[in-house]
């Protein structure tokens, strides 16, 4: 029985991550760092709300087997540049940090496709920082994930995903459009649980390997 830290657990992914991880019966405990409450009640949900630019006051909570990483937004909900690399980068590398600090074995990481430290697009860049920097921290193994463009019911509207993700779908006849499919929510949530059950030091799923983890 293994007990489950998740952090960023109200938003698309985090949330479908949250409840298939209270419904697994390898999970005892799955313990929310948040913001705000994800109004979610269950035998096994611990919830603490936090302020994530004051971590180190809560380091105590981060004890645990396995750290789920699914933060994120956007620069326009952000408001700046500086805002989104607080929350896409700071926040979560932070939390990995004190969490591989305090004995947690496993980090599961949301990631997104086109992740690169070098790249001259600003999301892109900050995720592929990310990725570099947490396969340094004291983990057995870190696992992160890279999906296209996700798929499901968000919580806050997304005009270019409403968009593109139907125009996506209806071009996947086209030879090389396939691999940027959007994919569903619940298919990334099943390969982050899926993925702990793996043998190595660091994986990154891109988008095939997602659907194949997944057992898609």
């Amino acid at each position: 029985m293994k007990k489950a830290i998740l952090i960023g657990a109200t938003g698309l992914i985090g949330s479908e991550l949250l409840k298939q991880l209270l419904a697994d019966s390898n999970y005892s405990e799955v313990k929310v760092l948040a913001r705000r409450s994800t109004n979610v009640n269950h035998s096994k949900l611990k919830e603490v709300l936090i302020n994530f630019d004051d971590l180190e006051s809560y380091k105590s909570e981060l004890v645990g087997d396995v750290l789920f990483s699914t933060m994120g937004t956007t620069i326009k909900k952000a408001g700046s540049q500086l805002a989104q690399y607080k929350i896409d980068y700071t926040y979560q590398y932070n939390t990995a940090k004190l969490a591989s600090d305090n004995g947690v074995k496993q980090l599961v990481l949301l990631s997104s496709y086109g992740a690169n430290s070098e790249s001259k697009v600003f999301y892109s860049r900050i995720k592929g920082e990310l990725d570099e920097a947490v396969q340094n921290l004291n983990f057995d193994a870190v696992s992160i994930m890279r999906p296209s463009m996700l798929a499901g019911d968000r919580k806050e509207f997304r005009l270019a995903e409403k968009i593109l993700t139907p125009i996506m779908y209806a071009l996947l006849w086209i030879p090389g459009i396939r691999k940027y499919r959007p994919i569903k929510d619940v298919v990334v949530a099943k390969a982050m649980i899926n993925s702990v059950k793996k043998e190595f030091k660091i994986q990154i799923l891109e988008l095939e390997n997602i659907f194949r983890v997944a057992g898609i």
